[in-house]
C-alpha cells in the first residue's frame, strides 16, 4: 500500500521542490503517460486530468511529515509550495523502488508553466485522437484558456521531446 506513496516521495526526491497543486497534478500526469510507474487515477477535470487519488497521497505524506506544504498569499489565492522533508528522505531509503531515471524529464516539467503543462496533458489526455482532432478537442474544452497556434506547436514538440 505504500508503495504508490514511496513512488511519489521519489518524485520529490528527484524534483526537490513544486510549486502549485495544478502543476503537481500535470506533472505526476505527464510523468504517468511517459511510462513512469505512477498508479494514480485520472479523469478529466476543470483544468485537465486531475487525480483525487494523487491529491490525497499528497495530504497524508504532508500529514506524516514527509512532505512539506507551504501556502503562499498570492492576494486574488493561494499558491502551495512541497519540499521533501528529512522524514521523507529516511522515510524513502527504507524502499527498494524500482523506479526508471524520471530526473532529466521532471527538470524539463519543473521549466514549464502550469499553463503550459495543463495544455501538454489535455493534450497527453485525448492521445488517442488524431493531432487535428486533438488540437480541435483542445480547443473544445479549453476555449477560455485561448491557446494560440504556437503554443499548440511547442506542445506538441514538447510531447514528441518527452516520448
Amino acid at each position: 500500500m505504500l508503495n504508490n506513496h514511496a513512488k511519489i516521495m521519489q518524485f520529490f526526491s528527484v524534483a526537490n521542490e513544486v510549486t502549485g497543486r495544478k502543476k503537481l497534478q500535470k506533472m505526476i500526469y505527464i510523468l504517468q503517460k511517459c511510462h513512469i510507474p505512477f498508479e494514480e487515477k485520472y479523469q478529466f477535470h476543470f483544468y485537465g486530468p486531475y487525480s483525487e487519488e494523487l491529491t490525497l497521497r499528497v495530504e497524508e505524506l504532508c500529514n506524516l511529515g514527509f512532505l512539506q506544504e507551504e501556502k503562499e498569499d498570492k492576494s486574488n489565492y493561494y499558491q502551495y509550495n512541497y519540499q521533501i522533508t528529512a522524514a521523507g528522505e529516511d522515510f524513502l531509503h527504507q524502499f527498494s523502488l524500482n523506479m526508471p531515471d524520471m530526473t532529466a524529464k521532471v527538470d524539463m516539467l519543473k521549466g514549464k508553466s502550469s499553463r503550459f503543462l495543463e495544455l501538454v496533458s489535455t493534450m497527453f489526455y485525448f492521445d488517442h485522437l488524431s493531432l487535428e482532432e486533438n488540437i480541435e478537442k483542445v480547443h473544445t474544452v479549453k476555449p477560455k484558456q485561448k491557446f494560440s497556434d504556437e503554443e499548440i506547436r511547442e506542445a506538441v514538440n514538447f510531447i514528441a521531446t518527452l516520448k
